[in-house]
């Protein structure tokens, strides 16, 4: 009757976390992911132990986590992380030692031995993937250039996780593992090349192949056998099955079957990653919060600060301005679910101790417990520094030298220039109106160098950056970013250099219209609208035909 005791703890722990999430923190618009944490540590070994067997639980929510790596690299896109791979390995390589070093530094002045230290700064170095992400679409900042400096630097540190796997061992004293480790190495470079190459050939196939039997149940198993077909490859390559589950995403993003494939996995995503963290909050004794309060405060205090300061250093000095390195700072400040493994390595190894790992797994998770919090405190900060330091700091990058100034009329300015922001200008450009891009991230800005729109660094916030776009003798402003808070901005800034412009922007829903028609945007754009809008142009083509 195994089964029948596995299926009533998902029921409690469906229950339980329907009743937190829907009917308490919804109505607080705090993210789903506090809630199933809280229920976690509610059903634990920890809790009430409501969960006979948190074994199956975690299984799950492997699953899940292969899933959401799934999804994430099919909105990625190779062409993203083409366009960042130099910020991916500059800022993602520089944060990644940077934290082990100066982890390091604090264990060894707390008294711990080189080899723990280290080890101490390798579990703190790595962030989370699935409470960044999560946290992320709660706040739609995906595609913000925060958002995607966060995510490149998460696919790093998801590169590196198994050559710190095989450093442990020898930190423990055990040798031979640099060869396995230049090893494992080329053969997970010889794989992705293989992987590649593979896919380039075959997943469109396959996808044409199984599209042509029109069995909607036939392309949901082949999406699936793609996703966990690649993880489990990737882990059998000694790579984690995330990536392996990332990189397929990847595959499919450039066919043109991507967006069937996110609508059918979308739904088992949901529910599997749910699980993800509820496991996570089941690893949770709140007795070691209790026993060391003091403790447990000063190192999570101490991991938060760090890890902020090192991802916003890296981010800075990769080129970005610092108000996106602040965000991306806060985003990346707390521990990985991955660094849950390497603990569990570690201590069998020797290197910690069983309350030294306690204390880790208490500070880990309250971390994941406050970035919610801790990434709503980095947009306060942001727009505090905003009106203590001289105008222009905020927004500083390497690529603002190369702003200049336009001697244009009747033209377009473009703030946010991503997608949605390039098929704009083309649009624009049909019909003679002449564009200039504004964006905040420096890759962005270099990948257009060449184009025939001008693309500067800068945010359409700032008035001495809409002067040099010229927006005095600007007939047009489009307003393609997801940041309500600084469109508003922009829009009431604009209004005052120029009252005649005709200001378009986007919003995801009606309290963020109102609030964008209320600053003084002449039309707004309702993403859900649009989307129904799109719908029902089908349907009526189709009564029309009749």
């Amino acid at each position: 009757m195994e089964e029948m005791h596995f299926l009533g703890d998902l029921a409690k722990i469906a229950g339980l976390g329907v009743f937190l999430v829907v009917f308490i923190l919804s109505r607080l618009n705090i993210p789903s992911v506090l809630g199933f944490l809280i229920t976690g540590i509610i059903c634990g070994p920890f809790g009430l132990k409501l969960v006979e067997d948190g074994h199956q639980i975690q299984v799950l929510a492997e699953i899940g986590l292969v899933l959401l790596l799934f999804e994430a690299g099919i909105e990625f896109s190779f062409k993203t992380l083409l366009r960042m791979k130099k910020f991916l390995l500059i800022a993602g390589g520089l944060q990644l030692l940077g934290t082990i070093a100066a982890a390091a530094l604090v264990a060894l002045y707390a008294g711990f031995a080189w080899q723990p230290a280290i080890f101490i700064g390798m579990l703190i170095s790595l962030s989370s993937t699935a409470i960044v992400l999560r946290v992320l679409e709660h706040r739609g900042d995906i595609e913000t250039a925060h958002g995607r400096s966060a995510f490149s630097i998460l696919i790093f540190q998801d590169l590196c996780l198994v050559p710190l796997v095989l450093i442990a061992p020898f930190l423990a004293g055990k040798g031979g593992q640099l060869m396995d480790l230049a090893t494992l190495s080329g053969k997970a470079v010889l794989f992705l090349v293989a992987a590649a190459v593979a896919a380039k050939f075959l997943v469109n196939f396959l996808l044409n192949q199984v599209a042509k039997t029109k069995k909607r149940e036939a392309f949901v198993l082949s999406v699936m056998l793609l996703c966990l077909g690649m993880a489990a490859a990737t882990s059998h390559f000694g790579l984690s099955m995330a990536l392996g589950a990332f990189i397929a995403g990847l595959f499919i993003s450039t066919s043109k079957y991507n967006h069937q494939a996110l609508g059918e996995i979308v739904t088992f995503r949901e529910v599997f990653n749910s699980l993800v963290f509820v496991a996570i909050g089941m690893l949770f004794d709140v007795r070691i919060l209790i026993e060391n309060p003091i403790l447990i405060a000063k190192v999570l205090l101490i991991v938060i600060v760090l890890k902020t300061l090192i991802g916003a250093g890296v981010t800075m000095l990769a080129g970005h301005s610092l108000r996106v390195a602040i965000l991306t700072g806060v985003t990346i400040a707390q521990i990985s679910e991955f660094s849950f493994v390497l603990s569990k390595l570690g201590l069998a190894e020797g290197l910690i101790d069983a309350q030294t790992n306690q204390v880790f797994l208490a500070v880990a998770i309250l971390t994941m417990f406050v970035t919610p919090g801790f990434v709503y405190a980095g947009s306060f900060l942001n727009k505090w520094l905003e009106k203590v330091l001289p105008a222009g700091w905020m927004d500083r990058g390497t690529e603002m030298a190369g702003v200049e100034k336009f001697h244009m009329e009747n033209h377009a300015i473009i703030v946010g220039y991503g997608n949605a922001g390039k098929d704009l200008a083309r649009m624009f450009q049909s019909k003679g109106v002449p564009c200039v891009g504004l964006d905040m991230d420096p890759d962005v800005v270099r990948e257009e160098h060449d184009s025939d729109i001008p693309v500067f660094y800068g945010d359409g916030g700032r008035q001495e950056v809409l002067a040099h776009a010229g927006i005095a003798k600007a007939r047009f402003l489009a307003l393609t970013v997801r940041d309500p808070d600084r469109s508003a901005v922009t829009v009431a800034l604009c209004r005052r250099l120029n009252p005649d412009l005709y200001i378009v922007a986007r919003a995801r829903n009606s309290n963020e219209a109102d609030a964008l028609t209320a600053a003084g945007v002449s039309e707004v754009i309702m993403e859900e609208s649009v989307i129904a809008t799109q719908m029902f142009g089908g349907v009526e083509k189709k009564l029309q035909s009749k």
